[in-house]
């Protein structure tokens, strides 16, 4: 079981640097104005997202559910573990929003300026906060 923590733990550390880092990412690629600029931000993007970040939390959530189903943990432990739950599927639809923000960028067609991209990047951090505290803590 310890081995499989680990790896779930391994596999969270590296999708969540993919999701601090790839809204970063968004943040110079919408102040890009240069096509030499644009096709670097589009290789980086895409790499990150389908090299790193999607292997990371798929394999974040199938080592998680191994837990889960594999090991029992977390089935009877509360209301935390239904919040922690919750979030991670926030977390997913963060991940997929992020997917289809690299695709836009792909064909040119983006939507927002650096800003929204700079608000945009702070929202995994505090899903971060608030998972570790309810899965470390358990405050109810």
């Amino acid at each position: 079981m310890l081995w499989v923590k680990a790896f779930h733990i391994i596999f969270m550390v590296t999708w969540f640097a993919g999701l601090f880092y790839l809204p970063r990412l968004f943040v110079y690629h919408a102040m890009s104005d240069d096509s030499i600029s644009n096709a670097r931000f589009k290789i980086m993007e895409r790499k990150l997202f389908y090299g790193i970040m999607t292997p990371g939390g798929v394999l974040t959530v199938i080592f998680g559910l191994w837990l889960i189903f594999g090991y029992g943990l977390g089935i009877n432990s509360g209301a935390w573990f239904h919040a922690k739950m919750a979030l991670v599927l926030i977390l997913i639809a963060y991940h997929v929003w992020c997917g289809r923000i690299v695709a836009g960028f792909k064909h040119d067609r983006n939507r927002h300026g650096h800003l929204f991209y700079r608000w945009f990047n702070e929202f995994p951090v505090l899903i971060l906060i608030a998972v570790v505290i309810l899965a470390v803590v358990r405050p109810f």
